[in-house]
């Protein structure tokens, strides 16, 4: 069967083979905001973005459409939090608690609450950054009585080269964990992994490449 030809097929692909609990974060950093466009046309709200500049001048270009929910999946960098704050209702890449009190902070001089989920690192990794479990559990009673920040859940990432039972196993420590910290939203699972995060649990499943094809 011939893949989905055009951006809206491809969601409504998407959308027919997501379980009912899993949402689409359509990744949008690297495309221009008239692929964004059409997929709002198409019906899609929720898009990923990495890079503050370029998502900045992509919503002030789309400022004609209905507000849109943008979520900030890029690693949050102490000197961007705030506009960050600005122009995200959800962060998907806190990843220690220096960073917590900072965004708490600023969320807290602008007015803001931010919806966030904490990066955790359950596998070795020398690419990514993350919590332990263990020093997530030590640090969380601080962390859960951060009052600017709404804590939502928990996100991470599948070290490269696992098989794809190993990414089940990994999405499925994600879960346990969350249920532990009693965090409702898990964001897990991105174009090539999605459906082992998806059977895990995963609210979110952040999908780029293989709804917009490769990043500009």
């Amino acid at each position: 069967m011939a893949a989905p030809a055009t951006l809206a097929e491809r969601l409504i692909d998407l959308r027919r083979q997501l379980p009912a609990h899993s949402r689409l974060l359509a990744v949008s950093k690297g495309q221009p905001a008239s692929l964004v466009r059409e997929a709002v046309a198409a019906g899609q709200r929720s898009f990923g973005e990495s890079r503050l500049q370029e998502a900045i001048a992509k919503q002030a270009e789309l400022a004609d459409l209905e507000p849109l929910d943008w979520h900030f999946i890029g690693r949050l960098q102490a000197n961007k939090v705030r506009g960050v704050v600005r122009h995200f209702g959800t962060i998907h890449s806190l990843d220690s608690l220096e960073l917590a009190r900072r965004l708490d902070r600023i969320a807290a001089e602008e007015g803001r609450r931010p919806g966030v989920l904490l990066q955790v690192k359950l596998r070795p990794d020398p690419a990514k950054t993350g919590w332990d479990p263990a020093l997530l559990r030590q640090q969380w009673p601080e962390l859960s009585a951060l009052p600017a920040l709404q804590l939502l859940g928990l996100m991470t990432m599948a070290p490269l080269g696992l098989e794809m039972d190993e990414r089940r196993g990994l999405f499925d420590d994600c879960a346990a964990l969350a249920r532990e910290l009693g965090l409702p939203e898990l964001s897990m699972g991105m174009s090539g992994d999605w459906p082992e995060a998806a059977a895990a649990g995963s609210t979110w499943v952040r999908i780029g490449r293989s709804l917009f094809g490769a990043r500009a």
